[in-house]
């Protein structure tokens, strides 16, 4: 399956308590918590760029499977990392939290970001 398309946040589970753990602000996780991200993929072969718009924030990060990239994290940092592909699913490490980005089917994206054994999951719906 591609993950090439436009996929629009349907529900998340443990955000606050996640995002406060890996030392977001309050003010920032209040504000954020209610709010509806969109992600868009392109996939080309290996190389992807993925785009995430969260309010007024913008994330975009572009990489090829398997080769070392800067990489920005959620909390503003960059960070080099490889990411990896195993069928369907896409991972990589930064600062210490596993980030696996799965095609659950055609048209649902489940993201899970894990540290020390806490995780926050987000699912998102093709549009």
């Amino acid at each position: 399956m591609s993950f090439s398309g436009k996929y629009q946040m349907e529900s998340h589970e443990n955000f606050e308590s996640f995002m406060e753990a890996v030392g977001i602000p309050d003010e920032l996780i209040q504000e954020g918590k209610d709010l509806k991200s969109i992600s868009e993929i392109e996939e080309t072969g290996d190389h992807f760029k993925v785009t995430v718009t969260t309010g007024t924030k913008i994330l975009t990060n572009s990489f090829t499977i398997g080769q070392e990239t800067e990489l920005e994290s959620p909390t503003g940092g960059k960070v080099n990392s490889v990411v990896m592909r195993e069928g369907n699913k896409l991972t990589a490490i930064l600062n210490g939290i596993e980030y696996v980005t799965e095609l659950t089917d055609a048209n649902t994206l489940v993201n899970t970001m894990t540290l020390s054994g806490m995780s926050y999951k987000r699912t998102s719906k093709r549009m």
